[in-house]
């Protein structure tokens, strides 16, 4: 029984139609209460072969897949792309916000996936989202539901994911009692009541955490 290959042809075939040496970039972690925040650039420089294609089957937006697909996947994409993955730190968050610090994060890593890429190429970077990154000198274009659309921020939105759940992963066995292994640093009423308990750690981003602290205030008014 031939497996149906119509999605990932459509994925390339999106980012061909753009040109040649297409990034695709996407972030993991915009929206948790705790940990850095990641991007990753991903660059298909060559034409998969049917081989690669069926490997590629799966790939879509990071967060249609399971955790053991996803996981499948960055193997095969690190080891056939041209990529890179960045995080920006909490302390860097908190300076500069996370839109900028997100955009930052794309924007290094897609300017390292530029210097592994030929001096000639003609690079067009595919951003997921509708904000352009800054400071960027390279060509652009935003992406709405990039991770559906394109095979190269797909890929970059799955190297994003599975390296941020690892580092949070490691954050866990440092902090176990926030649940970090599986609310990823979101504020799921685990989390919230371990913040309670337990108070911040230096993962934190206090930001996100104001409107909690002031309603605690509040309750504790009566």
């Amino acid at each position: 029984m031939k497996t149906d290959n119509t999605h990932i042809k459509q994925l390339f075939e999106f980012d061909y139609n753009q040109g040649k040496h297409i990034t695709g970039t996407d972030e993991a972690g915009r929206g948790p209460a705790a940990g850095g925040v990641f991007a990753a650039a991903v660059c298909f420089d060559k034409e998969p072969c049917e081989e690669l294609l069926e490997k590629l089957l799966p790939l879509n937006d990071s967060k249609q897949l399971t955790k053991k697909k996803r996981e499948a996947l960055y193997d095969i994409i690190l080891e056939n792309t041209v990529n890179s993955i960045v995080c920006v730190e909490v302390g860097e968050i908190e300076k500069i916000n996370i839109l900028n610090a997100s955009l930052k994060a794309m924007r290094l890593a897609c300017l390292e996936v530029a210097e592994k890429l030929p001096q000639d190429a003609r690079i067009l970077t595919l951003v997921d989202g509708n904000k352009l990154i800054k400071n960027y000198t390279y060509p652009q274009r935003c992406v709405i539901k990039g991770d559906s659309k394109s095979a190269a921020i797909a890929a970059a939105s799955i190297l994003a994911k599975v390296t941020r759940d690892r580092y949070m992963e490691k954050l866990d066995a440092e902090y176990p009692q926030y649940g970090w292994a599986k609310n990823a640093g979101y504020l799921t009423k685990e989390h919230l009541d371990a913040i309670d308990k337990y108070g911040l750690t230096p993962y934190h981003r206090p930001s996100f955490l104001k409107k909690h602290f002031a309603k605690q205030e509040q309750l504790s008014l009566f």
